[in-house]
C-alpha cells in the first residue's frame, strides 16, 4: 500500500462544490464516466463553455458521442450560453486531425458556434473544458467515439473557480 489514501483529503461530491477558500472538489472520471459527467455539465451550463480539444471527431451519426457533445454545445448556445471552442490544426491537409477537426468545425458553424484553430507552429494537445468559470474537465479524453466509449481513459472534474480562471487564461494564450 502506498499510503496515499491516508494523506489525501476525502473527496466531496462534485455537485456540492467547495466552500469559499476551501480546497477544490475533485472527481476522477474513468472511461465512460467522462461523457456522462460532461454531458450533464454542458446541459446545466448557465453562462459560458470554453473548450480546448486536440481531436473533436464528429460524423453526423445518431449515437456518436462527439455528435452528442456538439448537440449539447448547440443547445447551450441557443439558450444564450457563450460557447468557445479551440481546436488543433497542424496545417497538413493529409492529417487525420486536421480533417476531423475541419469537419467538426463545419458542423459547429452550422450550429452557430464559430470555432477557433490554434497556430500550426506548435501542437495544441490540451483536452480541457471549463464551464461557468468553475467546473473544469481535464485529462486524456479526446472527443472521439473511441476515447469516449471504448478506450481506457481518465480525466478529472474539478470544481474550482481559481483553477478555471487559470485554465481560461491558458486557453486564451494558445488562441493568440
Amino acid at each position: 500500500m502506498l499510503g496515499l489514501a491516508a494523506a489525501a483529503p476525502p473527496l466531496r461530491a462534485a455537485a456540492d462544490g467547495p466552500p469559499d477558500g476551501a480546497c477544490p472538489s475533485v472527481l476522477a472520471l474513468k472511461d465512460k464516466e467522462y461523457y456522462r459527467a460532461l454531458a450533464e455539465a454542458l446541459d446545466r451550463a448557465n453562462s459560458e463553455i470554453v473548450l480546448s480539444m486536440f481531436l473533436f471527431k464528429t460524423n453526423g451519426f445518431d449515437g456518436n458521442q462527439p455528435d452528442g457533445i456538439l448537440s449539447r454545445l448547440s443547445a447551450a448556445a441557443k439558450r444564450g450560453v457563450s460557447v468557445f471552442v479551440l481546436l488543433e490544426r497542424d496545417g497538413d491537409h493529409r492529417s487525420q486531425v486536421d480533417r476531423a477537426n475541419g469537419e467538426t468545425a463545419k458542423r459547429l458553424r452550422k450550429a452557430g458556434i464559430v470555432p477557433v484553430f490554434d497556430t500550426t507552429e506548435r501542437t495544441m494537445h490540451a483536452k480541457i473544458a471549463v464551464i461557468d468559470r468553475r467546473h473544469v474537465f481535464l485529462g486524456s479524453h479526446n472527443f472521439t467515439q473511441s476515447a469516449l466509449k471504448y478506450n481506457h481513459e481518465v480525466s478529472l472534474r474539478v470544481d474550482s473557480p481559481a483553477l478555471a480562471e487559470e485554465l481560461l487564461r491558458y486557453i486564451r494564450s494558445i488562441e493568440r
